[in-house]
């Protein structure tokens, strides 16, 4: 199974990439009053792509035996935690629900500082708030 951690990461780094690409513009898009939040794709392909997402980072647990909520851990109980933060923040910034336009600036400015966390503490493995 080891020999198929590049692979796995390299996929799990993508749909992080895409991830965050289409989040930028879904964002612009309804900042824009953009016709495309209405394409079928716009609305479907995030769901695939996050599924992926996911499928890769449990894959990335079972080959690494880097487990949340244990010692060794830590630091991907508060990648988890940040995930949980960014999705929540994302969907406040792009919702159907009425808000106002700087509810929906904050959540989205917020949701991508998140997404910087999820990856410094990716590439460093190294808790935030362990240290504290």
């Amino acid at each position: 199974m080891a020999t198929w951690y590049p692979l796995i990461k390299n996929l799990h780094i993508l749909t992080v990439f895409i991830t965050v690409s289409l989040f930028l513009l879904r964002f612009y898009w309804q900042r824009t009053g953009s016709v495309m939040l209405q394409r079928r794709w716009v609305r479907i392909a995030p769901h695939i792509n996050d599924t992926f997402l996911l499928l890769t980072g449990v894959l990335l647990v079972l080959i690494t035996h880097f487990y949340p909520f244990s010692p060794q851990g830590s630091w991907l109980t508060e990648k988890l935690i940040a995930v949980i933060i960014y999705i929540a923040l994302a969907s406040v910034a792009l919702s159907r629900r009425q808000r106002s336009t700087k509810t929906r600036w904050v959540g989205g400015v917020v949701a991508l500082l998140a997404v910087m966390v999820v990856i410094d503490l990716a590439v460093t493995k190294m808790p935030i708030l362990g240290s504290v």
